[in-house]
């Protein structure tokens, strides 16, 4: 296994992506205690203040940062782990993982109503229990950090669309110790730019206080309809994003990647990193039709290529055909594995 790859992943598009979904929640929280600890701190005489270095400064900064990456490294390489150990044995099923993926969508959404102070949902929040406090109760630091370690602990339950392919990559690895190694290298390659944000979060959370909390709400909330939303459309729903659009006026269907040979058709898409096209073909139904997947330089989640309910792996270059049978006057959705990139045959 390449884990080279996994850490260049996790710093790139995991890094964004699990910073959108998550990063959100960590800055919130660390808004929260700067804001309730600021009375206390303004109170301390300045003198103690100035005798401060900015090394312990430093310190006090990304203590937060740092426990949450720690829970998260700690949780998502024990899963790592029991996904490769049941690796060799079970494999979820497509449908399976659009519902985990709508759960999670729900999940997440249901933080940023919480984060936005909307009613009902205020309660929701990521407190360590009171025994836990009282071994730290003499150490801010560490009191500092333990909240957002539950909230990395925690993350394993709302991934982000790149933190699931790592986590299949993981499951396919067939080995306890490959899958903890690829997870724990995935979380590490997303740690520098958690670190930002959480360092930025508490630098500005006594400057913006509710202003921040209203920013990282709306993007934590943004991020669980995005995520709610791939899975409505693994699941074919008429709520989900590319339903709505076509019901509302959608692009008309391209009727140029289709043909017809002795009584064959045959259907040609082309996958490449970040999008299926045409993303509508018109095809004949009555007629046994084979669907062709090009791959030009295909990476990421488009590669995992679901239809009727059955997933393809497609290479990086290359092609992959798919036998359709026999078409029905109507649509034939597809998407990747986690519902971001779309399309559809519309059978006429």
């Amino acid at each position: 296994m390449n884990l080279a790859a996994v850490l260049i992943t996790g710093l790139f598009a995991g890094g964004v992506s699990c910073a959108a979904v998550q990063g959100g929640l960590l800055t919130g929280l660390i808004t929260r205690q700067k804001a309730a600890t600021a009375s206390s701190a303004h109170a301390r005489p300045v003198r103690e203040v100035d005798r401060r270095g900015w090394r312990a400064q430093l310190g006090d900064d990304l203590a937060p940062v740092g426990g949450f990456l720690a829970g998260k490294l700690v949780s998502h390489t024990l899963l790592g782990a029991l996904l490769g150990a049941v690796g060799g044995a079970v494999e979820l099923s497509v449908g399976a993982r659009t519902w985990l993926q709508i759960g999670a969508g729900l999940l997440i959404i249901v933080f940023g109503l919480a984060q936005l102070g909307v009613p009902g949902f205020r309660r929701v929040v990521v407190e360590p229990p009171i025994s836990w406090t009282k071994i730290v109760r003499n150490r801010a630091r560490s009191q500092a950090a333990l909240a957002p370690a539950l909230l990395g602990l925690a993350t394993v339950l709302i991934p982000c669309g790149v933190t699931l392919s790592v986590e299949a990559l993981a499951l396919t690895s067939g080995s306890a110790l490959a899958g903890a190694a690829t997870m724990a290298v995935f979380v590490l390659g997303t740690g520098p730019l958690f670190a930002i944000l959480g360092y930025a979060a508490r630098k500005a959370a006594t400057a913006w206080q509710g202003r921040l909390a209203m920013v990282t709400g709306l993007v934590v909330l943004a991020m669980g309809f995005y995520t709610l939303n791939g899975g409505l459309e693994l699941a074919g729903s008429p709520l989900s994003a590319s339903r709505i659009a076509q019901a509302v006026g959608g692009s008309a269907a391209d009727t140029a990647a289709a043909s017809t040979v002795d009584g064959k058709q045959t259907v040609v898409i082309t996958a490449r990193t970040g999008s299926y096209s045409p993303e509508n073909v018109q095809a004949k139904s009555g007629v046994p039709t084979t669907l062709v997947i090009k791959s030009e330089g295909a990476q990421g989640c488009v590669r995992s290529f679901v239809i009727r309910d059955e997933q393809k792996i497609l290479p990086v270059k290359g092609e992959t055909r798919i036998e359709l049978g026999v078409l029905r006057p109507g649509r034939l959705d597809y998407a990747c594995g986690m519902g971001m990139y779309t399309g559809v045959l519309t059978i006429v």
